[in-house]
């Protein structure tokens, strides 16, 4: 039976390939937004470490997605090695500059994807992809926001200490599925 099943599938090996690689960018996020949410708790940036927090469980999320849709069409979805996550930063607006760049580097892979499966004309995988087409737009557009709050409050004073308030005020942006707190 799981012979029958592995032969007649419509996943092409090489759209498996290239999703699973998409599983490895998705699974590379999260794990760099935790840390990168870590780096924030400990420097006391408290909205955004719940936003990071919130964000490493969103891209998550997007890794399971495809993941679930790899098996489901007959693939093989491979759980990702992950190694040479940073966990110290420079800045917080660093952190925000990297997000913004990683955004786009993500986007150009979703991208490549849809290209790939319009090529091959395989059009249930395309349309599963649109998705992550509109939400890697809202992704860079948040991100562009955050740094923008850079340019217009500063850093000097309590600029860093706005900023993050501010950050914690632009709504849902994957904080509502932060880690919630500890009481000490």
């Amino acid at each position: 039976m799981k012979d029958f099943i592995t032969k007649n599938r419509s996943l092409l090996e090489e759209t498996e390939k290239l999703l699973n690689d998409q599983i490895k960018l998705e699974a590379v996020s999260s794990a760099i937004y935790l840390s990168m949410a870590s780096w924030c708790e400990i420097k006391g940036y408290e909205n955004s470490s719940n936003f990071l927090y919130g964000h490493a469980e969103e891209e998550k999320m997007h890794m399971m997605k495809i993941f679930r849709y790899v098996n489901e069409a007959g693939g093989h979805a491979l759980q990702p090695e992950i190694s040479g996550v940073p966990h110290d930063f420079s800045s917080l607006k660093k952190i925000y500059e990297q997000i913004l760049d990683h955004e786009i580097e993500v986007t150009k892979s979703i991208h490549k994807l849809v290209d790939h499966c319009f090529t091959k004309k395989d059009f249930t995988t395309f349309n599963f992809l649109q998705w992550y087409v509109t939400e890697q737009r809202e992704e860079e557009t948040l991100a562009r926001r955050i740094l923008e709050l850079f340019d217009i409050i500063g850093v000097e004073g309590l600029g860093l200490w706005t900023i993050d308030q501010e950050i914690g005020k632009l709504g849902d942006g994957g904080a509502s599925n932060a880690a919630p707190t500890t009481a000490t």
